[in-house]
Order: structure tokens, then C-alpha cells, then sequence
């Protein structure tokens, strides 16, 4: 080729060391090149951490840009810095020989906070902060940003800081590899963690195959392998998943992980295929991580980049989470603390005949003080479907249950004449039931079954709307946070305690969790 092959590269110094590298290995074949760097977002933003920043290919985009431009002809990046799409136009012309694929550890004195309860450790990747915290759950991990060089120095200044982790094919690169530095084999790499990858124009078909002269294919297998299995699993930069593929005996040996940003979430595979029928290794081995609760985690993550717009003043599991609309971004915690009281052995020595449970809280506090063939009540009336199925279950048949306290009041000053009812309830009922039944001469026994704590978490961000699910949430909620945005409430009573602060307040069809969520979900389709 007659014209000069124009390298795009970003100017550190690691980004320059392997551009250099394919230049060299270009011109060994009689090619004749000129580098031409350029900064990207990721060099010059530090501040923050990569996943933090939201930019797909942030290291990358610089780069296509010039190339679209054929302001150079083909660009040099770290593999695994280049997203698994790659734009269109743009195509992977060729993979050098892979380096070292280890993380590496370094650390300033020595190896023994290793063992220790607490230890800080520094990195600016998600996928090195999860394995590390699954690994080591009471050390902390604070962020670090820049070159190699600078990394290294910013862990030499920091007092506070232990160790940091490098992935081991920079600094050996650099040859600035510390001699208090170890190899982390148990953590599993980025996919194509240690290789560089070439990008050219896909109509300029002579230098592609100019390219392909440099290309090693051992890399090409596993890379390609690894990269699937990050696309599979919809991951980039914001999500902390680990591959690494590697051809040894004619075989191909695979491991994938996904973790939860935090580490307490892990599934992983491992699998050995024969060279030449491992076609379908990612898709296999990326499906075992989804089946096996990926599709969960990975929602958790993607939701967990965006910001709040959506607060359930009671714990959601999993499942309850994922039945949201894709514009809600839910947090959740339990606004109210239940402590079970101790009834008296007094309370149930003879049998009482009529019996009012408005609450799952009252059936364990029973159950905790009793044992279920000690519980001999003639007449047992609940509030709600879930009460009563719990009732039914575990204590005995209900003669009678309604929607809300209220109703069940009603129902019981047309049915029971003058008797007496005993009444288990919490610290903060209602008043709704024991006056309606005393207008009607019902004489009503309130035993005290649990207590009902507050403890609210405080919202700092403007909500779209908070779900709650009795008065006691609604009070506790407010104890903490102002009253902005729709209430979605689980019933008429929880909604007549949210109108007197909420001037939006909506009543889910039917009173359950699913429901309310149900409810949510209206509002962003509407």
C-alpha cells in the first residue's frame, strides 16, 4: 500500500504503548504509518467513576468520530474498553496477541490487611468493587481515576488506602509493574481484559485486509467468546460481569460471572468445550446465568442507574419489583417496624367467642405467644383476603371477613346483639371499629397483640408517587418527608389517612402489593 496507514489512538501513555505496538507490527509487513492521538471523555473526566458516567463507548467515541470523518484510518483501543456493538461502519479488523488477562493487586506495605476485618481498597471498576466486596464483604472500597502512572501515585499518597487493583497487562506494558503487587487469579477478569483490538472502516476493504495480516486468531475465539456473553447479558461498563475464555489442549475453557454492585448477588459458570464447537459457548453459558437469576439482577442494575421516581413504604421482593412499568425506578423499605407483644395466659383461658383479626401481625403475635390448639375460638372475624387465608391455615375456620375494619364494624352491629367481641389489635388501630360496635351495645375487649414502630426512611429526591399500604405507613412516611406526588394506596382507609396530606390519592382494585403495583404502573401508560 502506497499511502500512509493513519493510527488513531488516545494519547495516554498505556493507549500510545499499544498503538506503538501495532504500528511496529504494521511496518514489519512494509506498511507505512503515522500516529495521530486524540483525548476521549473518559481521559479527561476523572472525577467520577466510569460507571457513573453513563457513556457508552467512553473511551471509544473520540475515535469512531475521526474514523466516520476519515480523519484516520484505522483506531487502536483496549478490547475491553470497546462496546459489544460496535457503530455502523465501523468493523474489528484485527485482535493482537493477548497479554496478561490477571487483575493485579498492589499494595504499599504488605499482604496482612488482607486477613483483617477492616481494609480500604481502591479501584475505579464495578466489576473489581464486586468481586472484591463478595470476597472481603467488611473491607470498604473507595474510587480511583486516571492513568496508570497516576494511580499508582494517588495509592502512594493516600494514607487511608491499602492496596489498589491494575489489570496486570498495563502496568507489565508500561514495565511500572511495583514489586508489592500479586496476580488476583480467583477474580475473574473483564471480558478481553488484556487485548487490543484494531477498527477500520467496513467499505475500506484494503486496509481491513492489511489488518488481518497482524490478526491472532487463538485471541479472536476467546475474546469473541467473552464479548458474546457480555451482549447476551446486556451488561457494559455499569454492570460488574466478568468472562475469560481461554484454548488449551484443544479445548476451550470458559468462566462468566455476574454479580450485584455491592457483591452479595453472585452466579457464575464454568465450562470446557472442544476447539471448533464452542459456536454456541456464550449463548449456553449466558442463558445458565439468566436462568439462574440473572434476568432479576440484571434488571436491579439497570434500574439501579437511573433515579428514584417511585417509593413503596414497604419492602418489595424481587418479583414485586420487576412488575413495573420500564419508567419506574422503585426503592423500597419498610416504613413500620412490628415488636410482637407477650399476651397473657389469661387472655384465652376460656373460650371467647367472637374474635376480631385484622391483621397478619395479630395471627403471629398469637401464634408466638400460643400454640394453635390452645387458640379455641367459636367465632373468628378477619379483615382481608390474606388474613383470612393465614387464619384458615394456621389457626381455624373464619365465620366472617371484609375488605376494611369499617365494613367488618358494619357487618358485625347488624349480626352480633348486645355480645361481647375481643379484639386483638395493634398500639395505633384505628378508632373506626370499636366505635362503630360500641354505638350498637357490642361490648368490645381490646387486647394489645404488637406494637407498631415507626421507621421511615428520609427521601431526598422528588417522587413521582409513594405506595402505601395501611394509616400506620402513611403516619410514619410523613414523619420523615413531606408530602409530594400521588399516593397510591391498598384501600379505602389507607386512603382516607392519605387525603389529608396528599392532594392526589388512588385506590388500588384490589388490596394487595401486586395491585398497588398495578396501580403505579397506570399512571406512566396512561
Amino acid at each position: 500500500m502506497s499511502k500512509i496507514i493513519r493510527i488513531g489512538t488516545r494519547d495516554s501513555q498505556l493507549a500510545m504503548w499499544q498503538a506503538k505496538t501495532v504500528q511496529s507490527q504494521l511496518e514489519q509487513l512494509g506498511h507505512k504509518t503515522v500516529l495521530v492521538p486524540v483525548k476521549s471523555t473518559g481521559d479527561i473526566v476523572l472525577d467520577k467513576p466510569l460507571y457513573e458516567l453513563g457513556i457508552t463507548g467512553i473511551f471509544t467515541k473520540t475515535l469512531d468520530i475521526a474514523m466516520l470523518n476519515e480523519d484516520i484510518d484505522i483506531a487502536v483501543h483496549s478490547l475491553k474498553d470497546v462496546p459489544t456493538i460496535l457503530p455502523k461502519g465501523i468493523v474489528q479488523a484485527a485482535v493482537i496477541k493477548r497479554g496478561n488477562v490477571n487483575d493485579t493487586l498492589v499494595f504499599k506495605k504488605n499482604e496482612e490487611f488482607l486477613s483483617a476485618k477492616d481494609a480500604v481498597i481502591a479501584t475505579g471498576s464495578l466489576r473489581r468493587r464486586a468481586q472484591w466486596l463478595n470476597r472481603y464483604p467488611t473491607h470498604k472500597v473507595e474510587n480511583i481515576r486516571g492513568n496508570v502512572n497516576s494511580r499508582l501515585q494517588k495509592l502512594e499518597d493516600n494514607e487511608h488506602w491499602n492496596a489498589a487493583i491494575f489489570a496486570a497487562a498495563g502496568i507489565g506494558r508500561l514495565n511500572i509493574r511495583p514489586e508489592n503487587a500479586i496476580n488476583l487469579h480467583w477474580m475473574i477478569p473483564a471480558p478481553a481484559q488484556g487485548a487490543v483490538m484494531v477498527t477500520a472502516l467496513e467499505k475500506d476493504e484494503e486496509i481491513r485486509n492489511i489488518c488481518a495480516e497482524i490478526n491472532h486468531e487463538e485471541t479472536e475465539i476467546a475474546t469473541s467468546i467473552e464479548r458474546e456473553f457480555l451482549n447476551r447479558l446486556e451488561g457494559g461498563c455499569t454492570a460488574p460481569i466478568g468472562a475469560l475464555a481461554y484454548i488449551k489442549n484443544d479445548e476451550v475453557n470458559f468462566k462468566g460471572i455476574l454479580l450485584s454492585k455491592d457483591g452479595t448477588k453472585k452466579i457464575e459458570i464454568a465450562k470446557v468445550v472442544p476447539l471448533g464447537k464452542h459456536d454456541d459457548l456464550a449463548e449456553f453459558c449466558a442463558n445458565y446465568i439468566i436462568d439462574k437469576g440473572g434476568k432479576t439482577l440484571i434488571d436491579q442494575l439497570q434500574r439501579s442507574d437511573k433515579t428514584t421516581n417511585i417509593y413503596s413504604t414497604k419492602k418489595l421482593t424481587d418479583d414485586q419489583t420487576l412488575l413495573f412499568h420500564n419508567d419506574v425506578v422503585a426503592d423500597s423499605n419498610d416504613a413500620i417496624k412490628i415488636s410482637l407483644n407477650r399476651i397473657p395466659k389469661t387472655v384465652i383461658r376460656n373460650e371467647i367467642k367472637n374474635v376480631i383479626i385484622t391483621s397478619k401481625n395479630t395471627v403471629e403475635a398469637l401464634l408466638t405467644n400460643f400454640s394453635a390448639t390452645e387458640l379455641q375460638f367459636k367465632n373468628i372475624y378477619c379483615v382481608g383476603r390474606r388474613t383470612k387465608r393465614m387464619v384458615e391455615n394456621r389457626i381455624g375456620n373464619v365465620t366472617h371477613t371484609e375488605a376494611n375494619a369499617k365494613k367488618l364494624a358494619e357487618y358485625l352491629a347488624n349480626h352480633l346483639n348486645n355480645e361481647e367481641v375481643t379484639y386483638f389489635c395493634s398500639d395505633l388501630r384505628l378508632d373506626d371499629l370499636p366505635n362503630i360496635l360500641a354505638k350498637t351495645n357490642i361490648t368490645v375487649n381490646e387486647i394489645e397483640a404488637y406494637q407498631t414502630k415507626f421507621d421511615a426512611d428520609k427521601i431526598e429526591n422528588n417522587l413521582d408517587g409513594i405506595m402505601f399500604y395501611s394509616p400506620s405507613t402513611v403516619e410514619s412516611f410523613l414523619k420523615q418527608n413531606k408530602a409530594n406526588g400521588i399516593a397510591f394506596c391498598i384501600g379505602e382507609t389507607t386512603a382516607k389517612a392519605a387525603k389529608q396530606y396528599f392532594e392526589d390519592v388512588r385506590i388500588a382494585k384490589a388490596p394487595t402489593v401486586e395491585s398497588v403495583i398495578e396501580l403505579v404502573n397506570s399512571h406512566y401508560v396512561q
